[in-house]
């Protein structure tokens, strides 16, 4: 099993939007990659999407690599102005 570090920013978003550990733990367990950022320093990460208790939740997260820890970067429940319906494209 993987070691989910939080990082500062994620904590304050899943507080500031209700979204507690066990929601995200479910999101990077069970979630779908809909996004990869090979490019991001200082590890690649990648956005999943899942539903949890009735609503949709992103996760961005990034694996270390030579290690079993997966670093929680930001938390999220999809705009529904901002993506098309089933939250895995952002709209033009």
């Amino acid at each position: 099993m993987r070691r989910m570090v939080f990082r500062k920013h994620a904590i304050q978003r899943m507080f500031e939007r209700d979204i507690s550990v066990d929601e995200v733990v479910t999101v990077v367990n069970n979630g779908r990659v809909i996004q990869d950022y090979p490019h991001d320093d200082p590890y690649p990460s990648r956005l999943l999407l899942c539903r949890v208790n009735e609503r949709a939740l992103h996760v961005v997260c990034a694996d270390v690599p030579g290690n079993e820890e997966v670093f929680i970067i930001t938390v999220y429940e999809p705009d529904a102005s901002q993506w098309e319906p089933g939250f895995e494209r952002r709209k033009p």
